[in-house]
């Protein structure tokens, strides 16, 4: 078996995760617009954890507040009592491209000669580097790394007279995927690309409009959920209300499966779907393609929970918590000077010794990723004296890396890419594995038409990728 390859040591089980990539979100037309978007960022803080940012608008001028870490420590009531008036955008950045750094914070704000603009983005523009050596070379200035630059550097070019017709010019020299949200003085546009690659929602509150990338952000703040917001689609809130314009031809839809398998929370409905049920549903089509006699079905928390729950539901296996999470563990710790194995996992998971001792037991989670993860948690649950452990995976092999929005590991790195099943189940050291098949996790989210993208799983990009990018994910 070839080794797997190393890994910068982590005390966070989300090392062996693909990364939440944005949340973005829009509040028009409500008076105390800053808080409610605090509020929905703190919703949709599970996208991104990097850094966040508010920008507001008063009718004349806007106001943007942004730093590094968490939507709590950012925003002290001070810092959102100085952002006025009845509009307002949010972002929750983790990056996915451009540096960790704050100057790459969204919301980005820029004064051109079609007036202030603020853009937040949840995506990723695979022609970015393109583009921007082209916008360069003509003597643009760029202050941040970020792909999403590019697209208010284009729109400060564009020379039509009207705001939509700039902002779909701008589009129209990007490829890849974007959900944006774009505020004016008088305005908050909401845009999705023309695959939809990337959630954005259109909901409501006492005679305001707010605009999400999950419908878990309506919750928070009593907002009733509208639709989606289509691809290629482009909403305008203003005063005269919503008005939709369609900014691009068709194109084939390629909405990001891993939504359902791991980004988004349960108690959201992303592209239409609840995504408790279509995780449930993994679990249970999971059970049917890889049964098991086994005596407990226990979750690798959070996110194996409600695969877990289908698999026990479809197979009759009793369904137990038998490993807990310590939601405590910040960013500082102190380690014994003795070594203890396995120390950042346990620093996150403890088993519960009086569930698994002496069972056979279904270790069920939403994806492998590099596998030193999961490794480790099946050795915890062997020690805590379970007799087998039966590793079962709600989504199929992940062999390629994602260009739209998410960070992923090289594909030298994901475990898949190089080793075959029966590999990846003895360095696991389970006594079986099972990965949901593409046409089960296809039936789990009634994709009939193959509206999904699905490259992560096989290597099948639905837009053009620039050789740069293919090299820098291939990489050794």
């Amino acid at each position: 078996m070839e080794p797997v390859s190393p890994i910068i040591p982590s005390f966070d089980l989300e090392v062996d995760k693909f990364h939440d990539h944005c949340g973005v979100l829009g509040v028009y037309g409500h008076p105390e617009a800053a808080k409610l978007a605090y509020l929905g960022l703190y919703a949709l803080q599970h996208r991104g954890q990097e850094s966040a940012g508010i920008a507001s608008s008063d009718g004349e001028n806007l106001i943007c507040q942004k730093g590094m870490g968490h939507v709590q420590e950012i925003f002290p009531k001070s810092v959102i009592e100085s952002l006025p008036g009845r509009h307002a955008i949010g972002h929750t950045r983790y990056s996915t491209a451009g540096d960790t750094d704050l100057r790459n914070a969204q919301p980005l704000k820029v004064s051109c000669n079609k007036g202030q603009v603020a853009l937040a983005h949840n995506g990723n523009l695979v022609n970015a580097s393109a583009v921007r050596r082209e916008l360069e070379s003509r003597g643009d200035i760029f202050q941040t790394t970020s792909d999403t630059e590019v697209i208010l550097h284009f729109f400060a070019r564009s020379r039509q007279a009207g705001i939509p017709e700039a902002v779909a010019e701008a589009l129209d020299k990007v490829v890849g995927a974007y959900s944006l949200v774009m505020l004016f003085k008088d305005a908050i546009y909401g845009i999705r690309d023309p695959r939809g690659f990337r959630p954005l929602s259109l909901g409501q509150l006492d005679g305001a409009y707010v605009l999400a990338s999950e419908t878990c952000a309506f919750d928070l703040i009593d907002a009733r959920y509208i639709r989606d917001v289509e691809p290629g689609e482009m909403v305008i809130l203003d005063s005269r209300g919503v008005t939709s314009l369609r900014f691009a031809p068709p194109a084939p839809h390629a909405q990001c499966i891993f939504e359902h398998v791991y980004f988004s929370r349960p108690d959201s409905v992303v592209f239409g779907r609840s995504v408790q049920k279509s995780r449930e549903m993994l679990g249970r089509y999971l059970a049917q393609e890889h049964p098991v006699e086994a005596d407990v079905v226990v979750p690798v928390p959070d996110s194996g929970v409600p695969a877990a729950t289908g698999f026990a539901e479809a197979s009759g296996i009793p369904f137990k918590v038998g490993l807990i999470r310590n939601h405590y563990v910040g960013r500082t710790f102190i380690e014994p000077s003795q070594a203890i194995r396995d120390f950042g996992v346990k620093l996150k998971l403890n088993p519960v010794r009086s569930l698994l001792e002496g069972k056979r037991v279904v270790l069920v989670d939403d994806s492998i990723v590099r596998g030193t993860t999961s490794r480790k948690i099946v050795r915890i649950v062997r020690e805590a004296g379970a007799t087998e452990v039966h590793v079962r995976i709600s989504c199929p092999p992940t062999v390629s890396p994602c260009f739209y929005g998410v960070d992923t590991p090289t594909r030298k790195e994901l475990i898949a890419a190089t080793h075959s099943v029966e590999q990846i189940r003895e360095f696991l050291g389970a006594d079986t594995l099972g990965y949901l098949s593409i046409e089960g996790m296809r039936r789990a989210v009634e994709d009939s038409q193959g509206r999904f993208c699905m490259a992560c799983y096989t290597s099948e990009y639905p837009t053009t990728i620039q050789e740069p990018l293919i090299a820098l994910r291939n990489r050794d």
